[in-house]
């Protein structure tokens, strides 16, 4: 954050307020952090230890001081009160706020609550989040280009995509996500999720609905995830516009297992359905792309599921191999028009996500449905071993249900004659699975050729410009 101040000046970065929870006294290095990255100024800081709370603060009013102040003292005092808490806000520039753990909407709210109404513009961004030194800047002069526009959102990066196939893969779908989707939505002012790692609110319209948004409830569940996403609502709601700029990154990390990536997939789903109900209340307030893109985006998943349900009970070995090569060819049109955008030919591994889309997103999916009422964040601490193998369930079960099916239509082709291949189909078949199997080889082989080896060499590379 220390690298957002100097071409931000003081117009625009007039406070930092860090706010955290944690679940154990062996978490609370997120604020050893911060005293760290503090460490380089030569302004006061006080650390406070009072019950639940840890408030972390650098002494720094809007009236730099001539000469250094003590670099570092520590005070305890008794759980304070919100009004002590805004006291200490509204007069020091740089503050850390630590908490007990309750979700990332409790420490939202309180930085939120303790902020009232002292500045402009709030900025959020997750405790994994990397800005980039302009981010804070051309999300400001978006808010100031329109009265009208209520929040922007920035471009997330995957900070670590060399540390897995999954997070290599997420890389490319974020870039997709917030170039190609949300790009397109802030076109009609309708960006349906201003992401958590890298947002800009204005703070008098953001209070205006703070308290509905922190007691948000559903099917009598009060709601912790989904933060982001229904802040993003909450703003549709009243009216104004919601944005997307590409000139302002940040980078983040992203699960680089399997099944913390789907624990997250799985939670960010809940809060999608739930949200879109939500968000079909204010279709008429915005462009009509809005609904039109929120029914499409709503009713894909069971239209797929259907389709690729029908088709493997057809009794038609062909069926099957027809439905694999139309993904893939559909994925590969989507990848390559991405390498045109992106001027990147790594876009082009996209057309490998179709498959984890159907494997694992699809049946995902009707889990998050069923269970959308738990209130559970689902992952764990970067800390931990993930213990949570639940949603592994509607995988066994929708991998059991397409095997299912391949063994009934192979019986079938075996016993009815009517199902049984033509000449020329079995040629189609042979020519279908062969290039299928070709393309995955090849693109397999370019990735552990071309990205893990590029990856190897360059850990920490990334390219800011691409």
């Amino acid at each position: 954050m220390e690298k957002q101040l100097p071409p931000l000046g003081q117009r625009h970065c007039r406070k930092i307020l860090r706010s955290h929870g944690h679940d154990a006294p062996e978490e609370l290095y997120q604020n050893d952090i911060y005293a760290e990255v503090r460490e380089d100024n030569l302004y006061d800081k006080t650390i406070m230890n009072p019950g639940p709370y840890t408030i972390g603060m650098n002494n720094l009013s809007d009236d730099m001081p001539e000469e250094p102040l003590p670099m570092y003292t520590e005070i305890e005092m008794e759980d304070p009160t919100r009004q002590d808490i805004q006291n200490l806000i509204r007069t020091k520039r740089c503050v850390c706020i630590m908490q007990k753990w309750g979700g990332k909407r409790e420490v939202m709210y309180t930085a939120f609550k303790a902020l009232g109404d002292s500045v402009d513009y709030v900025q959020v961004c997750d405790s994994d989040t990397k800005l980039d030194p302009l981010a804070t800047l051309e999300l400001v002069k978006v808010l100031e280009s329109n009265d009208r526009y209520g929040a922007v959102g920035g471009d997330v990066r995957i900070l670590n995509l060399s540390d897995s196939y999954i997070s290599f893969m997420s890389s490319l779908r974020y870039w997709i996500a917030f170039n190609v989707e949300r790009a397109c939505q802030s076109y009609f002012n309708c960006v349906s999720c201003i992401s958590g790692p890298l947002g800009l609110y204005r703070n008098d319209l953001l209070q205006t609905f703070l308290e509905s948004w922190y007691n948000q409830k559903f099917l009598g569940t009060h709601c912790t995830f989904g933060d982001d996403r229904h802040l993003t609502n909450r703003m549709l709601s009243i009216g104004y516009a919601t944005k997307y700029t590409a000139r302002s990154k940040c980078y983040s990390e992203t699960p680089a297992q399997f099944l913390r990536w789907l624990n997250q997939q799985t939670r960010w789903t809940k809060s999608y359905f739930r949200e879109w109900l939500y968000n079909a209340l204010w279709w008429h307030k915005h462009h009509l792309w809005m609904t039109y893109e929120s029914i499409i985006a709503g009713i894909f998943p069971f239209f797929v599921t259907a389709t690729v349900i029908k088709l493997f009970f057809s009794c038609h070995l062909w069926d099957i191999m027809w439905v694999l090569l139309t993904i893939q060819l559909i994925a590969t049109i989507k990848a390559l028009y991405a390498c045109f955008l992106r001027r990147n030919m790594v876009m082009i591994f996209m057309s490998l996500y179709a498959v984890l889309y159907m494997a694992g997103l699809l049946p995902t999916k009707y889990f998050a449905i069923l269970t959308m009422n738990k209130s559970s964040w689902g992952t764990s601490g970067r800390k931990k071993m993930v213990g949570n193998y639940i949603p592994l369930l509607p995988l066994s079960i929708w991998w059991g249900i397409l095997l299912a099916g391949l063994i009934y239509t192979i019986i079938m082709m075996s016993l009815c004659t009517d199902c049984r291949l033509l000449d020329a189909e079995k040629y189609y078949l042979i020519y279908g699975a062969s290039a299928y199997a070709g393309y995955w080889l090849l693109m397999v082989t370019l990735y552990w050729v071309w990205i893990r080896r590029c990856c190897r060499k360059r850990r920490d590379y990334y390219d800011i410009d691409n």
